[in-house]
C-alpha cells in the first residue's frame, strides 16, 4: 500500500517536525510543512506572507458549519469566499491544500490541522508528539539560541496558541490521545524511536485491514 499519508500534531520543541521530515525521508515520501503554507497561497492566489502571517493562529469568532455549508472547494471567487475576513479565507485555503495534496500523493503533513482536515481519509494515520517540559526547553534553547527561561516562555506561548487555532477549527481537542491513533513522547525515546514505532503501528494496521 504506498497511499498512505501521515499527519503529525506536535509541542512546541517536542521534534515533531523532525520527526515529520525523518519519517519522509524513511518512506521516500514529501514532508509538507511550511511548504503547503506555500501551496495554499499558490492555490488561492494569495501572496505567502498572508499565509505565514496567519499561520496556526486562532481567530475570535468563526461559524465553521455555517461556512462549510455555503463555501465549496475551489470557489475562491465565489461570493461567500469574498465577503470572509482574511483569517478565515486563509484556514479554508490550507483546508483545501491538505485534502488536495493527500488526493494527489503519498506524503508526511506537520501540523495545521491536517488530521481533522482528513478525517474522511481511510489511508490517513495521525501521530502526536510530546516530551518532557526540560527537554523542550534544552530543544528550543540551543536551535533558537534563548535562555532556559525564554525558551520556556517561547514554548508556552506556541502551546497554547496551536491548541486555541486547533480547539477552535475542529471538532476536537488539541493533545488529546482520542484525538489521534498514536501519541509518542520523543524525549523518551527519540526522534527515530519516534519513526520506528509509526512504521511498526502502521505495519499491525495494514495486518489488521487483512
Amino acid at each position: 500500500m504506498n497511499n498512505h499519508i501521515y499527519t503529525i500534531g506536535r509541542e512546541f520543541g517536542s521534534g515533531g517536525k523532525d520527526v515529520g521530515v525523518a519519517l519522509a525521508k524513511r518512506l521516500g515520501v514529501k514532508c509538507y510543512d511550511k511548504e503547503l503554507l506555500a501551496e495554499a497561497a499558490k492555490e488561492s492566489g494569495f501572496c505567502a506572507e498572508i499565509f505565514e502571517n496567519h499561520d496556526e493562529k486562532p481567530t475570535n469568532s468563526f461559524l465553521y458549519s455555517l461556512v462549510m455549508d455555503t463555501y465549496s472547494f475551489g470557489g475562491y471567487s465565489s461570493a461567500p469566499f469574498l465577503d470572509m475576513p482574511l483569517n478565515h479565507k486563509v484556514f479554508l485555503a490550507q483546508f483545501d491544500a491538505i485534502k488536495k495534496i493527500a488526493e494527489k500523493e503519498p506524503c508526511v503533513i506537520v501540523g495545521r490541522f491536517a488530521d481533522y482536515a482528513l478525517a474522511d481519509n481511510e489511508n490517513c494515520l495521525n501521530i502526536f508528539i510530546h516530551a518532557d517540559l526540560d527537554y523542550r526547553i534544552a530543544r528550543v534553547s540551543k536551535n533558537l539560541d534563548l535562555t532556559a527561561n525564554k525558551a520556556k516562555d517561547a514554548i508556552v506561548k506556541a502551546d497554547k496558541q496551536r491548541a486555541s487555532y486547533y480547539n477552535y477549527y475542529t471538532s476536537k481537542k488539541w493533545g488529546d490521545s482520542k484525538s489521534y491513533h498514536l501519541t509518542l513522547d520523543s524525549s523518551r525515546i527519540g526522534i527515530e524511536g519516534c519513526v520506528d514505532l509509526i512504521l511498526t503501528y502502521r505495519e499491525h494496521m495494514n495486518k489488521m485491514k487483512k
